[in-house]
């Protein structure tokens, strides 16, 4: 049986805190408030729109490649997780 495609890579996970519930993303590609995304990683995989991003703790609507992102997650996520447009 084929695997769902889970859409195109668009940054990994670097960090995870725990406490608030997000995760530092280093973005491959233009992410904004709106999109959804799917995260996947050790056996787990969870779809989430983006609410809330943040860099250096400001709030921000969009970032680009090459951009490490603040995002608020709903489930936890591990450093090396695959962050995907859907």
């Amino acid at each position: 049986m084929n695997e769902p495609s889970k859409g195109k890579v668009i940054g990994e996970i670097t960090h995870y805190f725990p406490h608030v519930s997000a995760a530092v993303v280093k973005l491959t590609g233009a992410l904004k408030v709106g999109d959804r995304v799917k995260i996947v990683g050790g056996g787990n995989e969870f779809e989430q729109e983006v609410t809330s991003m943040q860099i250096d703790r400001s709030p921000i609507e969009a970032a680009k490649k090459g951009d490490e992102v603040g995002l608020e997650v709903t489930e936890k996520a591990r450093e090396g997780y695959k962050v995907y447009i859907v």
